[in-house]
């Protein structure tokens, strides 16, 4: 049964909260999933063997938290996470952000970079919504946007489709994070599939590029997709956390 968090903005955030030994790990999830995905709850079983803290919680609009999807935004769900990671940990944090969730942790390192310990990005989607989700839809699709508020994309991974907003779009102009300075002072490890259809390997490869970051690396699996959820995957996880752990 998950614990809910109220936030500042009259949200309620379902969570699971594992007590043990800092620096905690945080698990930030994608667009449109939730805490209950393969990578969240291994990741939950690994930190409690290990005897580490360790966060999974659903952003507003997604799985058992408050509120529609539709209704959401990315600077609402890094508001979302910062609230969970303020009130719900304690001391220095691991951000482990898959897909749109390295986006958020990157918003969480300029906004409170004294909290972070590391950071791993599981096919990490930084400004997604205009470097590659705008320009991937069709100009029908963009005109539904802007005319009448939304429109309807199918989900590769889901029987529901995303449910695209203009204000998605709009609000998430304010919150790129490749555009302008991104200080990452602590160990960044970033891992990426070659076959991932929604996240293209020059993604990583631009971050790496952009971020001023005295340790950061990238690994790339090959034929791996966008879930990232096999066995090797998925060990390559939690030893990317093992090594930002080991950094002095």
């Amino acid at each position: 049964m998950a614990e809910t968090l109220k936030t500042t903005h009259g949200r309620t955030l379902a969570y699971h909260k594992t007590e043990g030994r800092g620096p905690g790990v945080v698990f930030l999830g994608g667009f449109m999933s939730d805490m209950t995905g393969t990578k969240a709850v291994y990741l939950e079983d690994w930190a409690r063997r290990e005897g580490r803290a360790f966060l999974r919680f659903d952003y507003s609009g997604h799985g058992e938290s408050s509120g529609e999807f539709a209704d959401g935004c990315i600077g609402d769900w890094a508001d979302d996470a910062l609230e969970a990671v303020s009130h719900l940990t304690e001391g220095p944090q691991i951000l482990v952000g898959s897909s749109m969730g390295g986006w958020i942790a990157l918003l969480l390192a300029r906004r409170i970079p004294q909290r972070i310990a590391g950071l791993i990005g599981i096919a990490a989607a930084p400004d997604f919504t205009e470097d590659s989700m705008w320009p991937g839809l069709s100009d029908n699709q963009r005109q539904e946007i802007l005319e009448q508020g939304h429109t309807l994309l199918p989900n590769d991974y889901d029987s529901t489709p995303y449910t695209l907003t203009r204000r998605l779009f709009e609000e998430g102009r304010s919150h790129l994070v490749l555009r302008s300075p991104l200080a990452l002072p602590f160990p960044v490890r970033l891992v990426q599939g070659t076959a991932d259809e929604a996240v293209e390997t020059s993604v990583p490869l631009c971050l790496m590029e952009h971020a001023n970051c005295p340790d950061l690396r990238l690994t790339l699996v090959k034929d791996a997709d966008h879930r990232f959820s096999t066995e090797d995957c998925l060990a390559l996880i939690t030893s990317s956390i093992q090594e930002v752990l080991a950094r002095p």
